[in-house]
């Protein structure tokens, strides 16, 4: 299932306004067109994938964190 550009516009607009943060971006995947990047600052966050259920849409962020980087 494809993210539209229009999709990843209104993700990205959300995004900005639930976090306060002006620097959360939205970037199209190379190979994959059912999901797209989260970028803070141009560093990769992680990945939205888009689904549909039972005629329900939702958006699903997943982001994963290194126990490494829980130290700095």
């Amino acid at each position: 299932m494809n993210i539209s550009a229009q999709e990843a516009s209104r993700l990205q607009s959300y995004l900005q306004k639930k976090f306060g943060n002006p620097s959360l971006t939205i970037r199209a995947r190379e190979r994959n067109s059912d999901s797209v990047e989260v970028l803070l600052n141009g560093e990769f966050l992680g990945i939205i994938y888009k689904d549909e259920d039972e005629g329900e849409l939702s958006y699903d962020f997943n982001m994963a964190i290194l126990d490494m980087d829980l130290n700095g």
